[in-house]
């Protein structure tokens, strides 16, 4: 399986890109929005099998301000404008002129700003895979959420976001728990060796962007919000998501209430990374889709 690697010149600069199998027949290519802000496109590397098993080009990247993309000590840059601003060059540096597009997390918050208010042409299809259409709605549903955590949990939780300090060690206990429970398990030597590989995460992209946790969305992207716009959404659109996910089932069928030519497909037993955690089946799902829609 052909897997080539580059740089783009962004801003002063670089955007690291991944592109993974080739291009057969008509079917177009398929790149992957990672979330974060600041996470990198490892864990989208267990996807590269659909490449090889269904002919079709793979592109992934690291934003910038995480993995090889990394920069700091930048924070005017953690903003929506920035990230679409990336996602636009790239298509043009590497002639994606017709996609389909897949957002996970963040990366579908980065997909929804980019359909809604940029309009941008060629795209075949869209995935929404455990994202949000609005911040304010994922921080009710994870508050919702954090009722069902022990009790001193959900204190420390309350006193961090009141007053702002989140150095407590029963909060990190807390956070964590939370996030074992709604993101992902704890990364084992079983693990996929993209997701135990040492990376570069974007810390200060986080923190500015989004905020401190999961849970208090205060940073530059508090105020996304694409509610109304999803009824113009003109591409063929799926819904994923799993049953026990930061992504509620709420959250996903608001979605897919509002998305004219849209599918939702629920991954039961699955938290934020259902490509990870059911693989077999979100790879043949791809499969379907992406063929539905060339």
């Amino acid at each position: 399986m052909e897997i080539r690697e580059g740089y783009m010149p962004f801003k002063e600069y670089k955007t690291y890109y991944r592109i993974v199998g080739k291009k057969t027949g008509k079917k177009k290519p398929l790149v992957l929005l990672h979330g974060g802000p600041g996470s990198t496109h490892n864990y989208f590397e267990v996807l590269d099998r659909l490449a090889e098993e269904d002919g079709r080009e793979l592109v992934m990247y690291d934003q910038i301000g995480c993995g090889e993309s990394y920069v700091e000590n930048r924070p005017d840059l953690w903003t929506a404008k920035t990230w679409i601003e990336e996602l636009a060059a790239l298509r043009e540096h590497l002639g994606l002129d017709e996609m389909h597009l897949l957002g996970q997390s963040w990366g579908g918050m980065l997909l929804l700003d980019y359909v809604c208010n940029h309009k941008p042409a060629g795209l075949k299809s869209l995935i929404l895979s455990s994202t949000l259409p609005a911040s304010w709605m994922w921080g009710v549903e994870q508050h919702r959420m954090i009722k069902e955590l022990p009790q001193e949990m959900q204190d420390a939780i309350e006193k961090a976001t009141t007053s702002g300090d989140y150095s407590d060690p029963v909060y990190a206990a807390a956070e964590t728990e939370y996030m074992l429970r709604h993101a992902a398990g704890a990364v084992t030597d079983d693990s996929p060796e993209c997701l135990r590989r040492p990376v570069q995460k974007g810390g200060e992209a986080y923190v500015t962007g989004w905020g401190p946790n999961e849970f208090t969305p205060m940073g530059t992207l508090k105020d996304y919000d694409v509610t109304e716009q999803l009824k113009d959404i003109k591409e063929p659109s799926l819904v994923i998501n799993g049953g026990n996910d930061l992504c509620t089932p709420y959250i996903a069928k608001y979605m897919y209430d509002r998305i004219p030519n849209s599918r939702w497909e629920l991954f039961q037993f699955c938290r934020h990374m259902c490509f990870v955690e059911d693989n077999d089946r979100y790879v043949e799902l791809m499969k379907e889709w992406l063929n539905a829609n060339d």
